[in-house]
């Protein structure tokens, strides 16, 4: 198996309520090949897909009813730590739920977390070790 991620598909329990804060509040844009049944964002070069919880787990063959926490994040990383509290606070005025407030971290960087209307967690994170291109993309 080639060492690549493709999609990352998130289980929703309103599609349109989800697919509304990713454009509005996150101010992304859906591809053409979205539509009433689920919804993908390009980010560069990997697939977000917005799929109903209870279709997503019917299609792996698993019970929908998981709750707390999830056992994983996404993240965003930024290039600096002020494009970190700038980011937030744009979010937190548009009534995004903050998490947890940016802060130095442990492993040296600097990180907060962000939840979109399903309690997935968004890491948005500046990481010191971890170097981006001119498109966001890790060198």
């Amino acid at each position: 198996m080639e060492q690549r991620l493709t999609i990352v598909g998130l289980g929703v329990s309103d599609l349109k309520t989800s697919t509304e804060f990713y454009e509005e509040k996150l101010g992304w844009k859906k591809t053409d090949s979205s539509n009433e049944s689920i919804s993908f964002f390009e980010l560069n070069g990997i697939l977000l897909s917005l799929y109903p919880t209870e279709k997503l787990a019917e299609d792996a063959g698993v019970d929908h009813r998981g709750e707390g926490f999830k056992g994983f994040s996404l993240a965003h990383n930024t290039r600096t730590k002020e494009e970190v509290d700038s980011l937030i606070a744009s979010l937190e005025s548009k009534g995004v739920k903050i998490v947890k407030r940016p802060e130095e971290v442990f492993w040296g960087g600097y990180s907060s977390y962000i939840a979109d209307p399903d309690g997935h967690l968004w890491e948005i994170a500046f990481n010191p070790y971890l170097p981006l291109d001119a498109q966001g993309n890790v060198k």
